[in-house]
């Protein structure tokens, strides 16, 4: 239930779902243009379009996700296991087209030949089910067993676990698959923005991980460079913004010990090199 709450919840919150809304009830509620309340409605909407595609406001946010876990400046020379996140394949696109779509997380499921070459005796776990209400059925781990074969990996190494709906099941799923034992090594493999709420998971869940973050999405650039783009800036904050609602909600469930968590977090267990 807290599953389907969470989808219904989030499509209701989104930021350019919230303009819309607002829109709406500027033109179409009662009295239309001639209520003075509704053409405030209509005008809010209008400047809130207008400064997402102005200002980097999404940017601004979603750099504040990606840089609270920056990617190592030196990698262990030893790695016990490798978890990677699911997130980065369309299966209900695959499922339509008979090959494997990937999306603009493709970096995820990418970067995994790579780390194989550099640790050959790595544990890898690809962990994804399906986080779609419509399309439960369709699930990641086959769609990225099948890309990361068109890749010429050697699958053999890899576990997929594809019950996972969230990043919640993600966590607990592979650990009861994996069973990593303590002193390990485990590097966990998401999107920046992502690596925050995923580490303060993991951590909750009992298994120290070291971060490995991927898929930058707001570059330095992009800070201080007014644009006119009113996709790209509600794209990133819409992103950014699920991620803080994601935060808040799993603290308030009791799957994460921190808010914002962060390397310097009390309890943190990661091992360095």
């Amino acid at each position: 239930m807290s599953f389907a709450l969470s989808k219904i919840f989030w499509t209701l919150t989104a930021p350019g779902n919230l303009l819309l809304l607002f829109l709406l009830v500027g033109l179409f509620a009662t009295g239309g243009f001639r209520s003075r309340r509704s053409l405030r409605c209509a005008r809010a909407a209008a400047l809130g379009f207008l400064i997402i595609a102005v200002l980097p406001v999404g940017a601004w946010s979603m750099r504040a996700l990606e840089q609270r876990f920056p990617a190592p400046t030196a990698l262990p020379d030893h790695v016990d296991g490798i978890i990677v996140l699911g997130g980065s394949v369309d299966q209900v696109a695959t499922a339509e087209t008979g090959q494997p779509e990937v999306n603009a997380a493709a970096e995820r499921l990418m970067v995994i030949p790579e780390l194989a070459r550099r640790y050959p005796d790595a544990r890898i776990v690809f962990s994804g089910g399906s986080g779609e209400l419509r399309d439960p059925d369709e699930k990641e781990a086959p769609v990225a067993r099948a890309a990361l074969e068109e890749m010429g990996m050697d699958i053999g190494r890899v576990t997929f676990e594809g019950q996972s709906r969230n990043t919640w099941e993600n966590a607990l799923f592979s650990r009861d698959l994996m069973r990593p034992q303590p002193g390990q090594t485990w590097l966990l493999v998401t999107s920046a923005f992502h690596m925050p709420r995923s580490m303060g998971i993991f951590r909750h869940v009992g298994w120290p991980v070291i971060a490995y973050p991927v898929d930058i999405r707001a570059p330095r650039t992009l800070l201080y460079r007014p644009d006119f783009d009113l996709l790209r800036g509600l794209e990133l904050l819409s992103q950014s913004v699920h991620e803080y609602v994601g935060l808040v909600a799993y603290r308030l469930l009791g799957r994460t010990d921190s808010l914002f968590p962060g390397p310097d977090h009390a309890g943190a267990a990661t091992k360095t090199p």
